[in-house]
């Protein structure tokens, strides 16, 4: 370890692994960041313990990269470790900024995610209906298993955060920028989205096509039905989260005929992402009424899986509350 090096950490909570992947895709520029700093933590690709992560001084990590979502009491414990270590916390990663696609689980309770999973899956046969326990002894040694959290939380819901760096995962080009920030010390204010303030529609190559006027009369799945490669998808029919979502991703699933579905998350002018698509939507469908706008939203079978794919515990909604007065 040089003394002479920032130091930096990343770290893995609640996520698929991808954005640890994007730290891989920056291919030979990889080599660059390797040799200008020195990496004290990544238990993706290296053998770091937590002991040496706590023995390190406080504030002693230039900048920690932590991705995923904060949904187990480990992750939360690595969550302030890190921050108290950090002088600076990225949440890098949608997961991490906004919660997720794990942050979906919050439509349903703790008791109902651990019954299905581990009695009620079509696929499990588990008669006893054993659940894993959060403490146990084997041969007389005391083990113990990270409790899962009544709800999944974004990163600063946790603890405070310097940055972001949005996407699912972030591209390269996002990542590089974000890490070359840090280490020439060009960083923006505190709380800022390390990515272009703007509607991802300004970077779409089909947005000399996007209407002034659209009148939706349904919605077609994208996987259902054939597009024109350079007509705006929404002219199309085919939901797309462009408008409501920041751009930097240089509108990789558009130009792949695939229509954006959010994970930048929202520009600094939208409070919740979900609801700017919906009101948008609302206010240009042709059907009104009761009849014919429900034949029109057949076409958006999982509403909250579409609109709130990255960003349900960040929204306004945040999560599903059961209220029993029985």
């Amino acid at each position: 370890m040089s003394a002479s090096k920032p130091k930096v950490a990343f770290y893995w909570c609640a996520s698929c692994g991808g954005c640890d992947e994007a730290i891989v895709d920056l291919a030979e520029d990889i080599l660059g960041v390797v040799d200008a700093v020195d990496i004290v933590m990544w238990p993706c690709a290296m053998d770091f313990k937590r002991a040496d992560l706590e023995s390190m001084p406080d504030k002693s990590i230039v900048a920690t990269l932590l991705n995923g979502a904060i949904r187990s009491s480990e992750q939360e414990e690595m969550a302030r470790l890190l921050r108290r270590k950090s002088q600076y916390l990225l949440a890098y990663g949608a997961c991490a900024q906004l919660g997720g696609i794990p942050g979906l689980a919050n439509q349903f309770s703790r008791e109902d995610l651990l019954n299905y999973i581990y009695e009620a899956a079509p696929t499990v046969v588990n008669e006893s209906k054993i659940r894993p326990q959060l403490e146990t002894e084997e041969k007389g040694h005391p083990l113990s298993l990270p409790e899962l959290r009544g709800m999944v939380r974004a990163l600063d819901q946790v603890v405070e955060v310097d940055y972001y760096v949005p996407g699912c995962p972030p591209t390269p080009q996002i990542t590089k920028a974000a890490v070359g920030a840090l280490l020439q010390g060009k960083l923006p204010a505190k709380g800022s989205v390390l990515a272009p303030d703007i509607a991802l529609c300004d970077q779409c190559p089909r947005k000399a096509t996007k209407p002034a006027d659209v009148k939706f009369t349904g919605f077609k799945r994208p996987h259902l039905t054939e597009t024109d490669p350079n007509e705006c998808l929404l002219a199309q029919g085919i939901l797309c989260m462009g408008p409501a979502t920041r751009g930097g991703c240089e509108a990789l699933c558009p130009r792949g005929g695939m229509p954006c579905t959010g994970c930048f998350g929202p520009t600094s002018r939208v409070r919740d992402q979900g609801a700017k698509m919906l009101s948008s939507i609302c206010a240009n469908m042709a059907a009104k009424e009761e009849k014919e706008i429900a034949q029109v939203l057949v076409g958006i079978p999982d509403p909250v899986g579409t609109f709130y794919r990255y960003g349900l515990p960040k929204s306004l909604l945040r999560r599903k509350v059961s209220l029993d007065y029985s």
